[in-house]
């Protein structure tokens, strides 16, 4: 009866913590195993090990894809309504 008019949310004898604590700098990446997120074998790459990214993005024409993406975005299809324009 003593926590009979206590609120359990914020203050109370039955409050519990996640982990501790559940602020988030105690959840970010503490509390999430990211293991996960390194899963990547040579295997899986379809461009291979000597496939130069830097070298690839330097041959790209920014300007032409500027306006291959703006002309995408402005131009509707029956099927897809333009965002833009």
């Amino acid at each position: 009866m003593a926590n009979e008019g206590k609120c359990p949310v914020m203050h109370g004898a039955h409050r519990e913590k996640a982990g501790g604590s559940t602020a988030n700098r105690h959840w970010w990446p503490q509390q999430i195993n990211l293991k996960i997120l390194h899963q990547n074998p040579p295997a899986s790459d379809p461009l291979g090990e000597a496939f130069d990214y830097a070298t690839e993005v330097a041959k790209l024409d920014v300007a032409a894809l500027k306006r291959d993406l703006e002309q995408l975005m402005t131009t509707s299809e029956d099927w897809w309504p333009a965002d833009y324009g």
